[in-house]
C-alpha cells in the first residue's frame, strides 16, 4: 500500500519560514553539521547536548528513538522537508543526520577523478554504509556518536568529527537512504520526496556553484553522466519502499502535517519510568556514609540550622565537603608500592592504580564541591552537567554538557550537593555511560541524600558507588529532603530561588 499525499499551494522547497501570519513553532535540533546544538524556545536559547531520560526499571532506555528516513533525488528538497517536520513536531530533542557526512574517503586516484568531475558520488558504493548503520544504531539507542564531516570542496573528511547525541526523534536524509537492507530495518517511517527533475537540476546548479565552488560545465557534466542515471537506476525504484511519498517537498504541508500526527502518536506511547525504590529494603551495599563522628554531626547541626548565616553556611559546608571528598578518594583503586625515605629506608605504601580522575559537577550546586576536589586531587580534570526539570512533563532534561576528552578511561567523581528522588543523578550517570565511562568507575558523591534517591540510583545502576555524609528518611510534597538542609544552592549563593537565574533562564531545578 502506497500513500501519496497531495497538498495545495506553490512549490516552496527552498523556503524554511512558515506561511505569512502563521505562528512560529519552537524547534530543538541537534544537527550533524553544526556545533553546538541548541535548544531554542520563544524566550531563550539554551546550549544543549542531550535528550529526555526514558528509563525502565533497570535504568535502561525504555523505548528507542523514532527514526524517520527521508529519501529522494539530489536537490529534491529532503533537508527542507526535514526542517519543516522539525518545526511542526515541536518535541524537545531532534537529531538531523545527513547521509552526505558518510561519503567514503577517496584514494589519490579517486581524488583526481573527483577533481575532474569523473567520480560517481551518486552510486551506493560511494557511501560508507558500515559506519552509517553503526552510527544510526547507536543514535537510535540514545547513545552519543561521532559524525564525520565531509568537505565537498576537497572531497575528503575533515580532521575533527562532530559529537551528536541521541534524541526523541531522528531524521535521517540522503539520496540512498533506502538502498541498504540493514539501514531500512532501522527506519520507523520511510518518506520519499518526489520533485520534478528540471527543478532538481536547477537547484543542483545553484548549490554546487555557490556553495561547493564548481563551474557550470562540470556540474552539468556530472549530472548527465552520474546523477540522472543513478536516480533512474538506484533512487527512483526505492519509491515503492516508502510509507509516504511527498510531491513538491517542503511546500506540501498536508503531507507534513500527516507525518507529524503519526510521529506524535508514536511518541505518546513512550512512558517514563524511574526505578521503583523499595524503601522497606535495607540500604544498598554500594552506599557508603561518612562516619557520623562528633565533628561531622556538629557540621551538620550548623548547616541544617535555618538561623545559620550565609557566611557560616558556606564555611562549614566547605569543611564537610572536604571530609566527604577525602572519604570518596579512599574508594579509588590502589596498589602496593615501595619508596625510599630520606633516611635511605624502604617504606611500603599505596599508589593510585588508574589512568586518570575526572570530577563532574551537576550544576549549579554541585559546582560548589569542585574546590574541595581540586584541593586534594592534583591536576584533576573537571566536567559540568546542567540538568533541570521540565515543568510540563516532569522529566529531568539535559541542558548543558562539557566533559573532558577521553573521559571513558577515567574514574569519575560525580558531584551534587543533594539528591532527593535521584532523577537528576540517574540522568547524569546515564550521560556518563553514553560517553563510554564504565559504570563501576563512577562514584556519585553528595552531601545529603534521601533514601528514595539512594534506592533509585542503586537499583538502576548497581555498580555505581554512592557516597554521602548523611541519608535522610523522606521527602515533602515539593520533593525536598526531610528533615533536610533547605535549598542548598539558594543558601550557598545567597539567592531566594527566584533570582538565582536571569528571567530568561529561570526553570525548575531537577531533583
Amino acid at each position: 500500500l502506497y500513500l501519496f499525499v497531495l497538498g495545495s499551494g506553490e512549490d516552496s522547497l527552498d523556503r524554511l519560514l512558515p506561511p505569512a501570519g502563521a505562528p512560529r513553532r519552537k524547534s530543538t535540533t541537534s544537527q550533524s553539521k553544526t556545533e553546538p546544538p541548541l535548544l531554542r524556545t520563544g524566550t531563550r536559547t539554551i546550549y544543549t547536548a542531550g535528550r529526555p531520560p526514558w528509563y525502565d526499571e533497570h535504568g535502561a532506555q525504555s523505548k528507542e528513538a523514532f527514526v524517520i528516513g527521508l529519501c529522494g533525488g539530489s536537490a529534491s528538497g529532503k533537508t527542507t522537508v526535514a526542517n519543516k517536520i522539525i518545526e511542526a513536531l515541536d518535541v524537545p530533542w531532534v537529531v538531523l543526520l545527513s547521509m552526505d557526512s558518510f561519503y567514503k574517503v577517496l584514494s589519490p586516484e579517486e581524488q583526481a577523478l573527483a577533481a575532474s568531475n569523473d567520480y560517481n558520488f551518486d552510486h551506493p558504493g560511494a557511501f560508507d554504509f558500515e559506519l552509517l548503520v553503526a552510527t544510526l544504531q547507536r543514535l537510535k539507542q540514545g547513545k552519543s556518536v561521532k559524525i564525520p564531516v565531509y568537505d565537498f570542496t576537497t572531497h575528503g573528511r575533515q580532521k575533527d568529527w562532530k559529537n551528536v547525541y541521541g534524541a526523541s526523534v531522528i531524521i535521517f536524509e540522503g539520496i540512498m537512504s533506502f538502498a541498504d537492507k540493514e539501514l531500512l530495518q532501522l527506519l520507523d517511517m520511510k518518506i520519499f520526496v518526489d520533485t520534478d527533475s528540471d527543478i532538481r537540476l536547477v537547484r543542483r546548479l545553484r548549490r554546487d556553484i555557490t556553495e561547493r565552488g564548481r563551474d557550470i560545465e562540470g556540474v552539468i557534466k556530472q549530472y548527465n553522466k552520474f546523477v540522472k542515471p543513478a536516480f533512474e537506476q538506484y533512487i527512483e525504484p526505492t519509491m515503492r519502499l516508502a510509507d509516504i511519498v511527498v510531491p513538491r517537498g517542503g511546500g506540501n504541508m498536508v503531507a507534513i502535517d500527516l507525518i507529524v500526527q503519526h510521529v506524535h502518536s508514536q511518541l505518546e506511547e513512550v512512558s517514563t519510568l524511574l526505578a521503583s525504590a523499595q524503601q522497606t529494603q535495607p540500604l544498598p551495599q554500594t552506599l557508603s556514609v561518612l562516619e557520623s563522628t562528633p565533628q561531622v554531626r556538629g557540621l551538620h547541626t550548623i548547616i541544617r540550622n535555618k538561623e545559620t548565616s550565609r557566611d557560616e553556611f558556606i564555611f562549614y559546608s566547605k569543611r564537610l565537603m572536604r571530609l566527604l571528598i577525602e572519604h570518596a578518594l579512599t574508594f579509588l583503586p590502589s596498589q602496593t608500592c615501595v619508596v625510599q625515605t630520606p633516611q635511605g629506608q624502604e617504606y611500603e605504601g599505596r599508589r593510585y592504580n588508574g589512568k586518570g580522575i575526572t570530577g563532574v559537577s551537576v550544576l549549579r550546586a554541585g559546582e560548589t564541591m569542585e574546590p574541595a576536589l581540586r584541593a586534594v586531587c592534583k591536576d584533576v580534570r573537571i566536567g559540568k552537567i546542567l540538568i533541570q526539570t521540565n515543568l510540563d512533563s516532569g522529566e529531568p532534561e539535559l541542558h548543558y554538557l562539557r566533559l573532558p576528552k577521553d573521559i571513558s578511561e577515567d574514574h569519575v567523581i560525580l558531584m551534587d550537593s543533594t539528591v532527593s528522588t535521584g532523577a537528576a543523578a540517574m540522568m547524569a550517570v546515564r550521560v556518563l555511560l553514553d560517553h563510554e565511562v564504565q559504570e563501576d568507575k563512577i562514584a556519585l558523591v553528595s552531601l545529603l541524600m534521601a533514601e528514595l534517591g539512594v534506592h533509585s540510583v542503586a537499583y538502576a545502576f548497581p555498580k555505581v558507588k554512592i557516597i554521602t555524609t548523611a541519608v535522610d528518611k523522606s521527602l515533602d510534597d515539593l520533593l525536598h529532603v526531610i528533615p533536610g538542609i533547605g535549598d542548598f544552592g539558594d543558601r550557598y549563593f545567597g539567592t531566594d530561588g527566584t533570582d538565582s537565574w536571569s528571567d530568561e533562564d529561570q526553570e525548575q531545578p531537577s531533583y
